[in-house]
């Protein structure tokens, strides 16, 4: 199992739980936590850093992620654009951009933030050549499916996929060949656990969700899925 998606603190390395899994992807949402990223990932072979700016965060420098870029980075993001009050969309364009470039410029998957903004995101990156990437988290509906899919993008499920009914028929929806699973940690909490700090080893149970879904077992599942994070992320 692979976790295409967490947060984790570098303050708190005693609490970080990936037992079972075989690599954990650690989104970044500014400079800093793409610094922790790659500190954590100095320790531990299973992690593996991106560095990025959050558009929430985007009045950060994104030249200062180019100066942290080494082999070691599997990918620029989290970023991308998010609607909600009181956002500068010029700001965050900008940012959203720079960080498309710098994915090219390094040939980096990108890890897309599209919250109330997948069409306007879909556009943006429309205009640029040899890029590909997951749309995190992903809340497009069936019907933004194809666009995102002739992106050459995948899709990043999380927790939600357990207690929200609605999303599963998007996952049906979704090419087997372009899932991928995440957890948000801390956020995003799937059942059992709902209410509860969240953790890498839970994607465990956004894999049996899809495997259900799916009517498959979990090691084929598990196969799948792996095989698409690999891909993206260009683990061998």
């Amino acid at each position: 199992m692979i976790d295409t998606h967490a947060h984790l603190s570098s303050r708190f390395r005693d609490e970080i739980k990936i037992d079972g899994l075989e690599y954990v992807i650690l989104a970044a949402s500014c400079v800093q936590d793409s610094k922790d990223n790659l500190e954590l990932a100095k320790d531990n072979k299973k992690l593996l850093p991106a560095v990025g700016i959050h558009p929430q965060e985007s009045d950060e420098d994104v030249e200062k992620l180019e100066e942290l870029i080494t082999d070691k980075v599997v990918a620029v993001g989290e970023c991308g654009l998010e609607f909600m009050d009181n956002y500068n969309r010029e700001s965050q364009e900008k940012c959203f951009r720079k960080q498309i470039e710098l994915a090219q410029k390094y040939k980096l998957p990108l890890i897309v933030h599209a919250r109330k903004a997948v069409d306007e995101a879909v556009e943006i990156l429309k205009e640029y050549k040899n890029i590909n990437g997951v749309f995190h988290c992903y809340a497009g509906g069936i019907k933004r499916i194809k666009k995102i899919n002739d992106l050459d993008f995948y899709f990043g499920i999380d927790g939600n996929l357990t207690y929200e009914i609605g999303l599963e028929e998007v996952v049906k929806n979704i090419p087997k060949d372009r899932l991928i699973l995440e957890t948000d940690s801390p956020f995003l909490t799937p059942v059992p656990f709902r209410g509860e700090k969240n953790c890498s080893e839970n994607v465990r149970y956004v894999y049996q969700k899809v495997a259900e879904i799916w009517q498959m077992s979990f090691e084929e599942t598990e196969k799948i899925i792996d095989r698409n994070a690999k891909n993206l992320f260009k683990i061998v």
